[in-house]
């Protein structure tokens, strides 16, 4: 059967299918990562994946090697692709870029939050607010609601893209334990006051309260290394 596209239509339909091709591939990766699917340190076998995948070696090596510019994983000479692992001290130091760049949406934030918005941010909150000592998970996953949904909520794209990036990398740390249970309360309270700043319109309050709430993030999990002697994972 003969084609109707015209050869310009052709060219660019192919470009198409072999770009999005490898971009799924990489999100389906991504998620098995970021899940907990495939573990730091685990060496990732292109022939399993590309069977499990359905796909050929080209579009998953394509794939990969957009990974580690994310820096999710590490491909090392003749040995293969790896998840990285993230070591404690390179945590601390994305919790101090994500310090920063919380602050910044804050400061960009709060001259400009709509109601609706607020509506948004006090709904996370309320829910947080309603999190029982035995769902720290669940308030990990809305602790991270919250924050993800602020920074959008500044229209700052490249903000926006900078900080999941970011926080993609601390998931590989797996310190998701890190939150008591019995501190729930205190946290859910923090983004409380955090929204409550919001509403203010007072930029820079706002940026001190999001800087100091990531700081204290970093200093929990600095003194669970120190305690576990952990320096690796």
């Amino acid at each position: 059967m003969t084609s109707v596209l015209n050869p310009d239509a052709q060219q660019a339909l192919s470009l198409v299918q072999s770009t999005s091709l490898p971009r799924l591939v990489a999100e389906s990766l991504e998620t098995m990562i970021l899940n907990g699917q495939v573990a730091p340190g685990h060496k990732l076998n292109e022939l399993a994946l590309s069977q499990n995948l359905g796909v050929s070696r080209g579009p998953l090596r394509e794939a990969l090697r957009s990974l580690e510019e994310l820096g999710l994983i590490r491909q090392e000479k003749n040995r293969g692709a790896y998840v990285r692992e993230i070591k404690l001290s390179e945590a601390a130091d994305l919790y101090e870029v994500r310090a920063g760049l919380d602050a910044t949406a804050g400061r960009l934030l709060a001259p400009k939050i709509t109601p609706a918005q607020l509506q948004t941010l006090r709904g996370l909150t309320q829910a947080m607010r309603q999190v029982t000592e035995a769902e720290v998970d669940r308030f990990h996953t809305l602790n991270l609601s919250f924050h993800d949904t602020l920074v959008g909520m500044t229209g700052n794209a490249v903000l926006l893209q900078q900080y999941r990036k970011l926080c993609k990398l601390l998931v590989l740390f797996r310190r998701r334990n890190l939150l008591a249970p019995s501190a729930i309360p205190h946290f859910a309270q923090e983004h409380s006051t955090i929204v409550d700043l919001l509403e203010s319109g007072d930029a820079q309050a706002t940026a001190n309260a999001l800087f100091d709430h990531a700081q204290g993030g970093r200093n929990r999990m600095l003194q669970d290394g120190e305690l576990t002697g952990d320096e690796t994972r």
